[in-house]
């Protein structure tokens, strides 16, 4: 069976050989032309027939293989015919290559890998592959390969060189030569240009605003946004960008706009956010009617300055503003650069204040008194070393009784003696005293205020002191009014502060720090005692840095030896006639500052959660040491933060809603 159909493959093949060529052959003798009428004829018959006919010599790659179909009505030439045979080869993707006095009949895949004529003008048909180098003047080479790709069949190549803004396409002749004249149309210099169109009467950064919301308009047939506008507010001018038709459109529609109103002014309601409008309506109005004088004479410049009015109205915070467009523009550019949130600074003072006290005392008093009535009474008293001494001389010779609480000073106080109606009565007081106090304080103030703004804060009590008395003992009869004249006084902590933040991360701050205190009551004080703490100082500190504004560092040393004179001498029993009174008092307080600023909502509202949870974790217990409560008690704790009115606060002050 095998051998059969060979057989009848080879005669078919013989067969259809016999009849094309010498069809062939025998037309081109006549010169009559060639009339074709192929179906399913094997390619290689094809390439063979052609060969003979056209007398070029043909090598085929192994891998051209297909059946042919060719119908013609009308004889052709001897190069139509060679021309149709190239259509073929390009209709089945194989392609003919001429190398030298041999054709090569290839797959088109690769045939950019071999040598072809430069440009179509070297190709001999359009059939034919061909490269081409094509220098690209207006537009970027890169962005056409994206554009131009799908143009290019699989076989063809096309690549860009971008530092020579050069295109490299091989491809065949035909569409070769398409593709070379779609880069020369695409390749033009572009109508696109900035003009710049000087406003009179209208503002140009108005003018931009209303050009932009109608030029960035989506476009019907979805082609990008082409043109660009700009204000100038130095000049009050308007540059246009884009294509010639843009721009023409475009200037039309300023020229339309840039008219004088119909009475010279206008009037607009402007609401104002961060700044009041009382104050800055006074400004304004000042402003512009010493500049209105100073650029115009006496006489108009009257006449000039009524027709800028500025007025605020105090319930909505806005200003009424009626101006002239010119002078309009001008008002409403500084209206501008000062209604502006403000920066916010959180100040956070430190007070530290170590006392240490140390007091040590020791003294003898005496009293002697001798019978009968002429006697002497001898008696030793020390300063500030015990205040009823002379209740002691008293009791040396009385028979009455004497109190003896004033007898009885602070420390250790041994009493001896004898008191007797005939003799010599005495008594002896030894008092002993030693003291030591540490005082440690630590306060931190923190008050939150706006950039250029004073803020005070007070944190105290309000104490009495007498200052005055009066007693009416009045007549027979007279009725008796004492009273007292007491006048309060605030004692505690108190932080007046004023920032002002410069460029950067620095600020100046004007401060004024007070601290004061009651004090332990001293010997020949007749009221209260007070401390007090001022610091009143400018410094210039960074954001969030810690500075110190001063302090007191003092050690005090009182040291007093009072005793009776001969004495107080003698050694060992002159320490029954002395006192001996040792004081160190050594005190160390410093006062620091940190300033923070608050740019932003955000970074107020991190503070402020910061101080709200502190609070709620002390009051749950969570820092330092926890109070038992009573049964059935429970501790307040504020809200949750998210259910708090921090939070509402904070989206008020940043202007959401």
């Amino acid at each position: 069976m095998n051998h059969r159909r060979k057989f009848k493959r080879g005669a078919l093949l013989l067969f259809l050989s016999a009849a094309v060529i010498p069809f062939v052959s025998s037309s081109f003798a006549q010169d009559s032309g060639i009339t074709l009428n192929w179906k399913d004829a094997d390619i290689r018959i094809v390439v063979e027939a052609v060969s003979e006919a056209t007398g070029k010599n043909f090598i085929l790659d192994p891998r051209v293989t297909g059946k042919v179909n060719l119908l013609s009505s009308e004889p052709m030439s001897k190069e139509a015919f060679y021309e149709a045979f190239l259509s073929i080869l390009q209709v089945h993707g194989y392609i003919a290559v001429e190398s030298g006095n041999l054709i090569k009949i290839l797959p088109d895949a690769t045939a950019r890998q071999f040598p072809s004529p430069f440009g179509t003008a070297g190709a001999a048909g359009p059939d034919d592959m061909a490269t081409q180098v094509i220098q690209v003047k207006n537009v970027g080479a890169t962005q056409l390969v994206p554009i131009l790709r799908p143009l290019i069949p699989q076989y063809g190549h096309m690549v860009a060189h971008a530092a020579s803004n050069m295109l490299i396409i091989s491809d065949r002749a035909a569409n070769l030569a398409r593709i070379v004249s779609i880069i020369r149309r695409i390749d033009m210099a572009s109508d696109q240009d900035i003009e710049v169109i000087r406003l009179h009467n209208a503002s140009a950064s108005e003018i931009v605003r209303i050009m932009t919301a109608l030029t960035q308009t989506q476009r019907s047939d979805g082609a990008p946004v082409a043109t660009s506008l700009v204000a100038d507010a130095r000049t009050n001018s308007v540059l246009i960008g884009g294509d010639k038709t843009d721009r023409l459109r475009l200037r039309a529609l300023i020229t339309h706009l840039d008219t004088p109103l119909e009475d010279g002014g206008d009037t607009q309601v402007r609401y104002l956010r961060y700044a009041n409008a009382e104050d800055l309506a006074t400004n304004l109005q000042t402003h512009f009617t010493n500049q209105i004088r100073a650029a115009a004479g006496s006489a108009t410049a009257m006449t000039a300055a009524n027709d800028v009015t500025v007025w605020a109205d105090t319930q909505t915070n806005a200003l009424v503003v009626n101006a002239p467009p010119k002078m309009m523009r001008s008002l409403m550019l500084i209206v501008d650069k000062l209604d502006i949130r403000r920066a916010q600074v959180l100040v956070e003072a430190i007070i530290v204040e170590v006392i240490a006290d140390q007091k040590n005392e020791l003294g003898v008093s005496w009293a002697i008194e001798g019978s009968g009535s002429d006697a002497p009474i001898a008696v030793t008293n020390f300063p500030d070393f015990l205040a009823g001494v002379v209740q002691l001389g008293t009791a040396a010779g009385s028979d009455s009784v004497t109190d003896p609480s004033g007898l009885i000073g602070e420390g250790l106080t041994i009493g001896i003696g004898r008191i007797s109606d005939s003799g010599v009565s005495f008594a002896a007081i030894l008092r002993a005293l030693e003291g030591q106090a540490d005082t440690n304080i630590i306060s931190t103030p923190s008050i939150m205020t706006t950039d250029n703004e004073e803020a005070t804060l007070n944190v105290g009590q309000e104490v009495p002191f007498v200052t005055g008395s009066f007693t009416n003992t009045g007549g027979i009869g007279g009725a008796v009014s004492p009273f007292q004249t007491i006048n309060r006084e605030q004692i505690g902590v108190k932080l007046s502060i004023t920032p002002q933040i410069s460029d950067g991360n620095s600020m100046v701050l004007h401060i004024s720090q007070e601290i004061s205190s009651i004090a332990q009551s001293a010997a020949g004080a007749v009221d209260l005692i007070t401390n007090q703490r001022i610091i009143e100082t400018t410094v210039i500190v960074e954001d969030g840095e810690i500075l110190v504004l001063g302090g007191l560092l003092e050690d005090v040393l009182r040291e007093s030896d009072q005793r009776v004179p001969i004495l107080g001498s003698i050694p060992i029993i002159g320490n029954l006639f002395r006192s001996r009174k040792t004081e160190k008092i050594k005190t160390n307080l410093m006062i620091f500052i940190r300033a923070t600023i608050m740019r932003d909502a955000a970074h107020t509202a991190l503070e402020t959660n910061a101080k709200y949870n502190l609070i709620r974790s002390v009051q749950q217990g969570r820092q330092g040491d926890d109070i038992a409560l009573m049964p059935g008690q429970k501790r307040p704790i504020l809200p949750p933060l998210e259910q708090s009115t921090v939070r509402k606060s904070d989206r008020q002050d940043d202007g959401s809603e």
